[in-house]
């Protein structure tokens, strides 16, 4: 079973003396050719009657990660970026600020609004769900553009119960299954 590998591949590193706290080291997950031969269908599989027409999912891990979800949903895939990147504008972008993340930073992050509107079922996207600040972005995005939000898939979601469910929060992995 998929989680069960998640968990024993998973753990948590020390980043240096100038960090008050552990973090999560996902590589060994993208190096794992089972964990990323079923990491979309499962993910894509915890929304299975929503049939959507794009998944959205933030970058980094996202643009390896939503690619994955869409091909087993059906779907397109559409980047998220943040705003200070170096990633070259073909379109206009259409932008939302998101709440203060669990570093404390409040970033802005964009998606080609030539690529979502009325008519698009959006599913979102993530490897890690903690204060859903990102995703909180999203949401507004997909609202704005008259799209139909259906979801949040996610590998592993630490968020609080009211962001969960403000962003229809679905996870392979919860807190309480981490080493």
């Amino acid at each position: 079973m998929l989680s069960r590998r998640l968990v024993e591949l998973f753990r948590w590193v020390d980043p240096g003396p100038e960090s008050s706290h552990l973090v999560s080291d996902l590589s060994t997950w993208w190096r794992d050719p089972e964990v990323l031969a079923g990491v979309g269908p499962a993910l894509a599989g915890l929304f299975p009657a929503t049939r959507p027409t794009v998944v959205i999912a933030p970058e980094v891990t996202g643009l390896l990660l939503g690619p994955l979800v869409a091909v087993a949903a059906g779907a397109g895939f559409l980047p998220a970026y943040k705003d200070g990147g170096e990633r070259r504008r073909v379109g206009p972008v259409r932008w939302a600020g998101t709440p203060a993340d669990y570093r404390g930073r409040q970033l802005r992050i964009g998606v080609d609004a030539r690529h979502l509107g009325p008519g698009d079922r959006v599913l979102l996207a993530d490897d890690w769900v903690a204060t859903g600040a990102q995703l909180d972005a999203l949401h507004h995005l997909v609202r704005d553009s008259g799209a139909e939000f259906v979801g949040t898939a996610a590998l592993v979601a630490t968020c609080p119960a009211p962001v969960a469910e403000r962003l229809r929060v679905r996870a392979l992995l919860t807190e309480e299954q981490l080493p």
